[in-house]
């Protein structure tokens, strides 16, 4: 072989090597940007339950008034109702 021939075999080479190394690195973005929108989802819906679950430690306090509202609610209810008269059944 020539010396020329060599340039051009090393030449084609070269040129393999970078368009596979071009290959491997564009697949590699990609997945690159695949996990960074996964991540990206992942970190919106952490969020978001954040979000929904800042106040979960007012739910104790908020049963217990639940049941002194029911309460008042009953004895409103008691003193709005008339009393049964005689000869009549309560309903």
């Amino acid at each position: 072989m020539s010396g020329e021939a060599y340039w051009f075999v090393a030449l084609l080479l070269g040129l393999v090597v970078a368009v596979v190394a071009v290959v491997l690195l564009e697949t590699f973005l990609r997945q690159v940007h695949r996990i960074e929108r996964g991540a990206g989802q992942v970190w919106s819906a952490g969020k978001q339950v954040a979000r929904n679950t800042a106040t979960t430690w007012l739910l104790p306090e908020t049963s217990d008034r639940l049941g002194q509202l029911t309460d008042e609610a009953a004895r409103h209810a008691a003193l709005l109702t008339p009393p049964p008269t005689s000869g009549q059944t309560p309903r």
